[in-house]
């Protein structure tokens, strides 16, 4: 069910999504989905706020004669923009792509990021110098991603890398099989709920957000919607973003999803039930998708557990503590959307 917009914009893109999985796939050798979609996703991560930040440069070194410095962070991050320091440049990855110490100058990369990036300390992947990784591949994958442009002004604009992440994670979902869901929900599914919810401002809470799609979804709405939505046009600047993942894989994705698109989440990491990052919350939209069926989410432990006021759900199926749990976090007049289980609606089963 795709976008009715997007058989115009995307078409061209697609040729290069699909030259980007063929080279992450020739990456892979011996390693699961699970472990080589970081290696891709942190590439062109990289490569999508490095070129964000030597278009900027370049606009600065021009006004050098007017006082601009290209080499102060805060001109950069007064536009949101990334400071990239220099050993994570995408320019000095490009030049030394044919080294044999390729995966530890990425790690190295990666590490210089995080340090002067507080939003993103521990999210990117750093293991790139792995004895298992081919670095001959991933040369020929770097060499292959220079010649694509993510973050310049036009490609955002027109969301290239938003596009490219999402089909390079539908197509890692396909390849992990069920496990996939744990991150990725089908865009056409996060479409109907927001379509359905309408979040254009408010405070907009999931869970379970695996790699942040319901967030992105709701902020494509309103910037869709923008004209009339009684918010003045702004596309993003009256969502409040809230989230939690348990898994730490998944929670990096959504934080780097997010990172991409500017949108400012407060994404924790932790268990829901037994571990609420917001548990003061009261969001004006639920949006989320919850593991199916799941029996072993510690029901036993929380039998008293205040978020239970229409009575303890199950040990054997946490379905009916999601629930709870989206209902306790609405605010008065609250709304939310969900995917359950078939059948998870019924009392008439033994879960």
């Amino acid at each position: 069910m795709p976008a009715a917009n997007t058989k115009t914009d995307s078409s061209a893109n697609l040729g290069f999504e699909a030259q980007l999985w063929q080279a992450a796939d020739a990456l892979r050798n011996n390693m699961d989905a699970a472990e080589y979609k970081h290696i891709v996703l942190g590439l062109i991560f990289l490569k999508y706020i490095s070129d964000a930040f030597e278009e900027q440069h370049a606009q600065l070194e021009a006004e050098r004669k007017q006082g601009a410095d290209p080499e102060d962070p805060d001109e950069y991050r007064a536009l949101n923009i990334f400071w990239v320091p220099a050993e994570a440049r995408w320019s000095f990855l490009r030049g030394n792509a044919k080294q044999p110490n390729i995966g530890q100058i990425v790690d190295q990369a990666m590490e210089a990021i995080e340090r002067d990036n507080p939003s993103l300390k521990s999210v990117l992947p750093k293991d790139y110098a792995r004895l298992g990784l081919d670095k001959q591949r991933l040369g020929q994958l770097i060499d292959l991603i220079t010649n694509i442009q993510l973050g310049d002004k036009v490609s955002r604009s027109k969301d290239i890398l938003g596009r490219a992440y999402e089909y390079f994670l539908a197509q890692f979902a396909s390849a992990e099989g069920k496990k996939g869901g744990q991150f990725y929900t089908p865009s056409y599914v996060v479409r109907l709920l927001v379509e359905m919810l309408s979040p254009y401002k408010g405070r907009v809470y999931d869970p379970c957000c695996g790699s942040g799609g319901m967030f992105v979804q709701s902020a494509k709405f309103i910037e869709a919607h923008s004209n009339g939505n009684g918010n003045g046009g702004r596309a993003k600047s009256q969502i409040s973003v809230y989230g939690q993942e348990s898994n730490y894989t998944t929670w990096r994705l959504a934080k780097m999803n997010l990172a991409i698109r500017g949108i400012d989440a407060h994404i924790a990491h932790g268990d829901s039930f037994h571990n609420d990052q917001h548990p003061d919350l009261k969001a004006d939209y639920v949006l989320a998708n919850p593991p199916f069926n799941d029996s072993d989410w510690r029901g036993d432990l929380l039998k008293e557990d205040k978020r239970w006021q229409y009575g303890v759900p199950p040990a054997n199926s946490a379905n009916f503590a999601w629930v709870q749990h989206f209902i306790h976090h609405l605010a008065p007049g609250g709304v939310a959307g969900f995917v359950l289980a078939n059948g998870s609606m019924s009392s008439n089963t033994s879960k």
